[in-house]
């Protein structure tokens, strides 16, 4: 049962893992290339998508690894998946803390009521965003090794 919870803890976060890397190193790219005013309506459509999602795979994924480090405490590889929870932990006190405000304001933006100052927000979340996806593939790799 133990190797079960592991592998799909492992898939669940692997494929957060991809999600987010494809808005980071895919989808806006794509967003940022698009003509006129269609790149800011895709961000704010792709903000309230993913923003009602995430926050599930996120909360759902630091369950997931609590339960196995808990379950697989006298293993070899608890140490790993502590740190991977600690790392977890981190990536969603910077989605609250530090993009979460961002996505919100973004997602009720048009071209008529978008602040002058739209795309330095957009660029300010990316760069969270990169940091975030660096911590979770972090997070993502150290559940990989304890599964050896």
């Amino acid at each position: 049962m133990l190797n079960a919870l592991e592998v799909f803890t492992t898939v669940a976060v692997g494929l957060m893992v991809g999600v987010e890397f494809s808005v980071a190193f895919v989808m806006n790219p794509i967003f940022n290339a698009l003509p006129e005013d269609s790149g800011q309506l895709g961000r704010a459509h792709g903000g309230r998508m993913l923003g009602a999602v995430m926050p599930v795979w996120y909360i759902g994924s630091l369950v997931l690894v609590a339960v196995w480090a808990a379950a697989g405490w006298h293993d070899g590889g608890a140490g790993l998946v502590v740190t991977a929870g600690a790392l977890l932990i981190l990536s969603v006190i910077m989605s609250v803390l530090l993009l979460v405000p961002i996505n919100n304001r973004g997602k009720t933006w048009t071209p008529e009521n978008r602040p002058a100052d739209w795309k330095e927000q957009m660029n300010r979340w990316d760069r969270y965003h990169y940091v975030r996806v660096a911590v979770i593939i972090a997070a993502f790799t150290l559940l990989v090794a304890a599964l050896a």
